[in-house]
């Protein structure tokens, strides 16, 4: 079995668990982080109304009510807003979150994998976000090319992720303990998948650093306008626009 099919089935297990585990992991702080990814993605986005979101590696659908919550905060109403992730296992969840916004057709949620967003027409969506699922994706540079294929010229790029550091300093080195020491035994004991949250701090000292990820969307016409590390470095927000 290829890694990729690995990471999907992985996420297929940890599924019923895996929004109490991330509340329980994050002390509920990951919800400032998707209320200021959304807030900055509707500034930059300018004053016309987006009629599609696409939500990549949407999960459980966390993020897709964040946009939902946040558009109506910020009077910035949206037509629709689509969901796409490769675990049927996190979809089933998110059908359950999400069977209002499902049952009024505001939401879509498909199967599919951020390197191959089949379905979506090129130059149609208004705002691409993806929430803590590009460093599980292996082909992050054919991802990426996607990305840019389906936004459209003034659409806004949406990047909240765990980055690997350029250098750690002090506080680095703290985050780095508790990822790599404290967060695979909570998650462990609250999934009953130990493996599944050792994978966490390994995928990010893998992935790319935050200067790497820039380069590598300028060179797709999306330039980074916003990038901000917060929370003692542990999350990053990168917010581009395609040029």
């Amino acid at each position: 079995m290829d890694k990729q099919k690995q990471i999907i089935e992985m996420f297929d297990q940890i599924a019923p668990t895996y929004d109490s585990a991330n509340r329980i992991l994050s002390l509920g702080i990951d919800v400032a982080w998707r209320r200021e990814a959304c807030k900055k993605a509707f500034e930059y986005f300018g004053e016309n109304k987006p009629s599609v979101i696409l939500d990549v590696a949407c999960g459980t659908g966390d993020m897709i009510l964040h946009w939902e919550k946040n558009a109506k905060k910020f009077q910035k109403d949206f037509g629709k807003i689509i969901g796409i992730d490769p675990s049927s296992g996190m979809l089933e969840v998110a059908q359950e979150k999400l069977k209002n916004q499902l049952k009024s057709r505001k939401a879509e949620l498909l199967l599919g994998e951020a390197k191959n967003l089949r379905g979506i027409e090129n130059q149609s969506v208004d705002i691409l976000s993806i929430a803590y699922g590009l460093r599980n994706v292996v082909d992050v540079k054919e991802a990426l090319s996607e990305f840019a294929r389906v936004l459209k010229k003034g659409g806004v790029l949406v990047v909240l992720e765990f980055t690997k550091k350029e250098k750690e300093n002090f506080l680095d080195k703290i985050a780095g303990f508790y990822t790599r020491n404290i967060l695979p035994l909570i998650g462990g004991l609250v999934s009953k998948n130990y493996k599944a949250y050792k994978y966490l701090p390994d995928s990010i000292d893998g992935f790319l650093t935050s200067s790497m990820l820039t380069q590598e969307l300028s060179k797709l016409g999306i330039h980074t306008r916003f990038i901000k590390a917060y929370s003692a470095n542990i999350s990053t927000l990168l917010i581009g626009v395609k040029q």
